[in-house]
């Protein structure tokens, strides 16, 4: 039970459209991008979660592209789910899907930059 409420601490949910500011204050930077309606974004949500639990070191956030058009800017979204990866305040991958491979690709891209 601890163990996954660490899990859960590791992911932020964006409030305010500031994810700029924290791509800039953090080194690594790894983006879950979805919305309420979003069915395959349900369902990936709980693998960025345990991959958050599981990376320390890098910053795990969760944004409503619907509810925060500016954070959504910063990656260029198009469909959901998304998953964007920053590294030293940069852009280093993004992927759309919801397999935990699209996961796990955008998160080694952050890892080794």
């Amino acid at each position: 039970m601890n163990q996954l409420k660490n899990q859960l601490k590791d992911m932020i949910e964006l409030q305010e459209d500031n994810l700029q500011e924290l791509v800039e204050n953090n080194d690594k930077v790894m983006v879950q991008y979805g919305a309420t309606w979003c069915g395959n974004c349900r369902i990936v949500k709980p693998k960025f979660k345990r991959l958050a639990g599981e990376n320390e070191g890098i910053k795990f956030v969760y944004v409503d592209a619907e509810k925060l058009p500016k954070s959504r800017g910063l990656a260029e979204v198009k469909n959901l789910p998304f998953f964007a990866g920053f590294s030293n305040g940069k852009l280093v991958a993004q992927q759309a899907g919801n397999k935990l491979e699209t996961i796990t690709g955008v998160l080694d891209e952050v890892t080794n930059n």
